[in-house]
């Protein structure tokens, strides 16, 4: 392979490496789910043990008990 063949290949795979970052698809939202809180959710297996589905205090307080407990480093790590 000669000097100048080897720059049209590299030239070559360039500009199709550069072609292809061009073919991404376009990124858009789907149609929203409903306009309803959060709150009023279903009652699965998978809901939390305190939260009725439906009441708003409820909602904020498992909120609030899992940002308090589950993410929060201070709370969760032993004393030294």
């Amino acid at each position: 392979m000669t000097p100048r063949a080897g720059g049209r290949a590299a030239l070559g795979l360039a500009l199709l490496l550069a072609l292809a970052a061009c073919g991404e698809k376009p990124q858009t939202l789907g149609p929203r789910k409903g306009d309803q809180p959060a709150y009023i959710g279903p009652a699965t297996a998978y809901t939390a043990p305190g939260w009725t589905p439906g009441n708003e205090a409820s909602w904020s307080a498992e909120l609030r008990t899992r940002a308090e407990r589950g993410q929060n480093e201070y709370t969760r790590m032993p004393p030294r």
